[in-house]
């Protein structure tokens, strides 16, 4: 039984009501969830699963379940599952996964900065990178941070769509990112759209806007090898 993604459709939703269907050695399996599960470089979320009897159980991880389209809800060493069929509502950390939105959408704009071959990359709560294969670079932090500030001040819309496996492989030059492909076999694949600047396959949570993001800053560029430069991007909190 797969597991109805909430979030995929509503990024925003910070809970929803669920149905115990049992257990995998990864965690513990909903029929529908708001948690998103590790993958795409964005970690997994956290938050708790609160029972009829007021009591809520920690989840510490969200993984890719066993099965194909499931999601496993890892929990704290010791507790005690509830049986299949329990119903609760899964609640996720709301606050660390609006920054993996904010970041997430932050490096597709760095990717629209530095229209370069993406071969790694990871969302952090703090702070993100890509790595990016660039021949000859020569890269200016105070010069990055300004061009990615101002794409975070357009507000422009961010959206989703999907199109055909058939599509895509028609069109190779939305894929990015080297190091993961996006997943095909299923039919379709979701593509996300920041208007006018970025189109790629993604599977991730993000803002609804670019506003949304906030200031930021190249905080490190370093040579990872010949042509290959990590650029780490970090949130610029308000004062």
């Amino acid at each position: 039984m797969a597991t109805e993604l909430v979030f995929r459709n509503d990024p925003y939703a910070r809970s929803c009501q669920a149905a115990v269907v049992g257990m995998d050695s990864r965690g513990l399996v909903l029929d529908r969830t708001v948690f998103y599960p590790t993958g795409g470089g964005q970690p997994g979320d956290t938050g708790v699963l609160r029972l009829a009897d007021g009591s809520a159980l920690r989840v510490s991880d969200a993984l890719k379940g066993e099965a194909p389209d499931t999601v496993a809800h890892v929990l704290e060493p010791g507790t005690t599952p509830p049986t299949p069929g329990t119903r609760l509502t899964a609640e996720i950390d709301w606050e660390r996964r609006h920054r993996h939105m904010r970041m997430h959408t932050c490096l597709h704009l760095l990717s629209a900065v530095l229209p370069y071959p993406v071969t790694g990359g990871q969302v952090g709560a703090d702070r993100g990178r890509l790595d990016f294969d660039i021949p000859e670079a020569i890269l200016e932090k105070e010069e990055l941070t300004r061009k990615l500030n101002e794409l975070v001040a357009r507000d422009d819309a961010v959206s989703q769509r999907w199109i055909s496996d058939a599509e895509l492989a028609a069109q190779p030059e939305l894929v990015k990112t080297m190091a993961v492909k996006p997943p095909t076999g299923q039919g379709k694949v979701r593509l996300i759209e920041v208007a006018g600047l970025d189109l790629q396959p993604c599977g991730g949570t993000h803002v609804a806007r670019t506003g949304e993001i906030g200031k930021v800053e190249v905080a490190k560029i370093e040579k990872k090898g010949r042509i290959n430069r990590r650029v780490v991007v970090a949130f610029v909190e308000a004062e």
